[in-house]
């Protein structure tokens, strides 16, 4: 559970709601109430930043992260996507991800960012991981969000070990989602369901104490979990991709973009990130090795450490404090 006589004093601040920190809803075009928490109201110095968390995530996990952001001056908003997390499901049971489309994200993407960009203190600063990095980096390509700097960690550009090129391997989700219910899962998550595969953390990361984390806010918000995505998501995620890599459209992004990333992530393709990397006009690339695993700002302290360090030498930089 959360809080318990055992937990460390650094437990207990990634596994409770910090005082001070406001959850609310949000109404999403549509209508879709979506969760959001909001730290550092009315006596934020430094600026703003919105964190997106990736597919199948809750911004819980990243309290951690969002916190050491709110100790260094900057008002912090996270929120969940649409059909994530504590804010209902798009498909036909509690546990599979499906969206009919990611423009349906980058909308919502840009609704919130209108909002909350009046009521928040420049600069402001979008930041998202896997999933949430590649809606960030789409919203911003599409002119939705124009934040002063973005910085995407372990940014979904492309999914590892596909034996095909993209556009046949397209193809084939396609046809996988034309051959049946769009919001039936494409692969299976565990014998029991609900229930976490034992060998998911070595997806994820190297320190196991961060990883229960997850555990545990999924023990006492059940409604957080997540499992497979349907083949519609699948399918609307390669589409989504392959938009991103088509020539001359992240040539177009003139803001400065931070990308962080593993060379080992067994989730996501580091080439397709790298590529990305050499096509943004303004971009820095810092690259972990075999120390590193996908959810990088949830990583051992040595890794999440430097992570943490090079996104605040990067907003020094790029999004500096206001006179």
């Amino acid at each position: 559970m959360i809080e318990t006589g055992q937990a460390t004093a650094r437990q207990h601040s990634r596994r409770s709601i910090p005082y001070g920190a406001r959850e609310s809803r949000w109404r999403a075009p549509g209508g879709a109430d979506v969760r959001r928490i909001d730290w550092g109201e009315g006596s934020a110095t430094r600026g703003s930043i919105l964190f997106l968390p990736g597919r199948g995530d809750f911004y819980e996990k990243y309290l951690e992260s969002l916190g050491e952001w709110h100790a260094a001056g900057w008002r912090v908003t996270a929120s969940d996507w649409r059909g994530q997390a504590g804010s209902g499901r798009l498909g036909t049971d509690p546990l599979t991800g499906h969206v009919a489309d990611f423009a349906d994200w980058v909308r919502d993407l840009a609704a919130l960012w209108a909002e909350w960009k009046v009521t928040t203190p420049a600069p402001h600063v979008l930041i998202g991981h896997s999933m949430g990095g590649h809606l960030a980096l789409r919203a911003v390509v599409e002119g939705k969000v124009d934040p002063t700097a973005l910085v995407l960690s372990a940014p979904m550009l492309g999914f590892v070990g596909q034996p095909l090129p993209p556009a046949v391997m397209h193809t084939i989700a396609r046809v996988m989602r034309a051959l049946g219910d769009p919001r039936r899962p494409a692969w299976k998550w565990s014998e029991k369901p609900g229930v976490l595969p034992t060998t998911r953390v070595a997806l994820l990361t190297h320190d196991e104490d961060r990883y229960e984390d997850e555990i545990a806010w999924r023990e006492t918000r059940p409604g957080l979990a997540m499992g497979p995505g349907s083949w519609g998501w699948v399918e609307r995620a390669m589409a989504s991709m392959r938009a991103l890599a088509a020539p001359g459209v992240l040539e177009k992004v003139d803001l400065p973009v931070l990308l962080i990333a593993t060379r080992v992530d067994r989730l996501v393709s580091f080439a397709a990130i790298e590529r990305a990397a050499e096509r943004l006009p303004h971009a820095e690339l810092v690259a972990f090795g075999e120390e590193a695993r996908h959810e990088i700002l949830r990583e051992a302290d040595p890794v999440r450490d430097r992570a943490m360090e090079t996104i605040a030498d990067f907003l020094a930089r790029e999004a500096p404090a206001p006179r």
